[in-house]
């Protein structure tokens, strides 16, 4: 049974994005997408208006959500320019930056988008052609008042003993996750020559809203995650004295920065106090609350699905370097 502070009405979709604000009604690509782009991994485009003006940002897999070179509509159709420097050989044989423009191209049915993307191969000859789409995300809720949301008992998701309800997000990537000395530790060593692919590790369990609890212990120079519904991360790096920035520890990563600097040196043992609800992300970072209660308007980059609604797992970044964690509880939202 969901709490009576969350009850709210459905109403058509035309109804929503006219409630928005700076949504034209003749404007149907206003508005934030869940993108599946080629490949299969998640995606997100966001245009919004702005003193008259569209302005877009992409997320692109992995990476950062950033802002992308043009973005108008003419015809009907959208046109979205993104720019990507690659290094190329002169004719000295001396690498030399080249700047290459992919063009995208986007209609509009519903709430679906159809995306066709044409980009220069980085060597210079020719170009790929790609078609993907996505989904209209629903608007995002008022803010929760979090003092009223009621919470279910604690589960401690790591056991202190083995791996039992983890499994990695892929089953081709190389295990560096194991418990030693009651810790869950990750030590993804390459071999000299040889790339290992080491992977990330997802609970069996799925969750919706939470409270996480975390500690973790962040030596110089490594770099984590923490994914909530196995689809927005928390930032978990060594940026003790960094000067603030959305990819600083404890940051949702590209697109919420933190008010404040509360990282620890690195080898020290941190805490992480995470709530998620409706689609509102708080964090509090070794005592001190960096984010409040803040809108997550899509997923970040590595993230499993693009799908804002869908329950997922809590998943730890592994696929960069060492990193130790003791302890995940958490606490489901009581519906």
């Amino acid at each position: 049974m969901r709490m009576k502070t969350f009850f709210r009405t459905v109403l058509p979709i035309s109804i929503l994005l006219a409630a928005c604000p700076g949504f034209a009604a003749d404007n149907p690509f206003l508005g934030e997408w869940a993108l599946t782009i080629p490949g299969g991994a998640a995606g997100w485009l966001g245009v919004h208006e702005k003193d008259g003006h569209l302005e877009a940002s992409m997320l692109w897999g992995w990476g950062s959500v950033e802002p992308v070179a043009s973005v108008k509509v003419e015809d009907g159709k959208l046109l979205v320019t993104r720019e990507h420097i690659v290094q190329r050989k002169n004719a000295e044989g001396k690498k030399t930056k080249v700047t290459l423009t992919e063009k995208i191209t986007g209609t509009v049915q519903g709430d679906d988008i159809k995306l066709t993307s044409v980009k220069p191969r980085d060597n210079g000859q020719g170009e790929d052609v790609a078609e993907f789409g996505g989904h209209r995300q629903p608007p995002i809720p008022p803010a929760p008042e979090l003092a009223h949301v009621k919470f279910g008992r604690a589960e401690k998701l790591f056991n202190g003993k083995d791996l039992t309800g983890w499994r990695l997000t892929d089953p081709n990537a190389v295990n560096g996750w194991s418990v030693e000395n009651g810790l869950l530790v990750n030590n993804p060593v390459q071999e000299e020559g040889k790339h290992k692919n080491y992977g990330n590790l997802r609970t069996d369990k799925e969750f919706e809203d939470f409270n996480l609890k975390v500690e973790v212990r962040v030596s110089k120079g490594e770099n984590s995650g923490v994914y909530l519904r196995g689809i927005y991360e928390v930032q978990v790096a060594d940026t003790y004295g960094k000067p603030l920035d959305p990819h600083n520890m404890g940051a949702i990563y590209s697109r919420i920065k933190p008010t404040m600097s509360a990282e620890k040196p690195p080898g020290e043992w941190q805490t992480l106090d995470i709530t998620f609800v409706e689609r509102h992300a708080t964090v509090i970072l070794n005592g001190k609350k960096i984010i409040d209660n803040q809108p997550v308007l899509g997923c970040t980059g590595g993230a499993l699905w693009s799908d804002v609604l869908k329950p997922g797992p809590i998943y730890l970044q592994g696929d960069h370097t060492g990193i130790q964690y003791k302890s995940l509880v958490l606490r489901p939202v009581v519906r």
